[in-house]
């Protein structure tokens, strides 16, 4: 019980310094970051750093984002409460469970089946019921349960690919990560109709996009810098 308070204080701490202290003002989305227990989704042997400010590995050469950057992605979508969402890149699941409370439906895409079969698990336990998540390939999005209204991608890729834009209800959001593996721009796609509205954000870092429609496994590392 005592590392549940330690947990609660620091988690709370987050919220207000990394979060609130750098801009994000959106009420759910706050509420959603101090309610969900980050330190569940790292491993054992991180826990420690769960509510540091930056990103921690959970393994399959994958991480789980620093939480700022979780909640700014996540005030991009603007979310109301009614959204069918596609998450591509599931990871730890941590993504997963704050767009959980702020959506009607989650939809979650992860390639490495380890990964989707933990974070499952872990979404069950903490009663997350309205999330499914999928083994596949994310840069072909999940035509099944489309068109979404939010698109959030969690890995970078070379250019939007064009299922996910294909899968975008009209006047819906897609958030990600655009260039290569040194480094990448955030942007926000808004469909209206047959075209869309691009917005390009800020900085970021993210692990790469493997897929059909995004970078190629096979590619060799120095590759992955490129910009399409």
């Amino acid at each position: 019980m005592a590392d549940q308070g330690i947990y609660e204080r620091e988690r709370q701490r987050m919220v207000e310094k990394q979060i609130k202290g750098r801009g994000v003002r959106d009420p759910r989305v706050l509420q959603a970051l101090g309610d969900v227990p980050r330190h569940l989704f790292v491993p054992p042997e991180r826990r420690h750093l769960a509510y540091a400010d930056g990103p921690l590995p959970i393994g399959d050469d994958q991480t789980i984002s620093q939480p700022y950057i979780v909640a700014y992605m996540t005030e991009l979508l603007e979310l109301q409460g009614g959204e069918s969402v596609l998450e591509v890149g599931t990871g730890s699941g941590y993504q997963t469970a704050i767009l959980s409370r702020l959506a009607r439906k989650v939809y979650s895409l992860e390639r490495i089946a380890a990964l989707a079969e933990r974070a499952r698990q872990r979404l069950v336990d903490m009663g997350c019921s309205n999330v499914e998540v999928h083994v596949g390939d994310g840069s072909a999005g999940l035509p099944a349960h489309a068109p979404y209204d939010r698109i959030l991608v969690t890995a970078a890729a070379p250019s939007v690919p064009r299922p996910l834009q294909d899968q975008l209800a009209n006047a819906g959001r897609l958030v990600l990560p655009v260039g290569g593996r040194s480094g990448q721009v955030l942007e926000r796609w808004i469909r209206e109709g047959d075209s869309y509205t691009i917005e390009k954000l800020a900085p970021v870092a993210f692990v790469p996009l493997i897929g059909a429609y995004a970078w190629d496994e096979s590619d060799p590392p120095d590759m992955w810098w490129r910009s399409g």
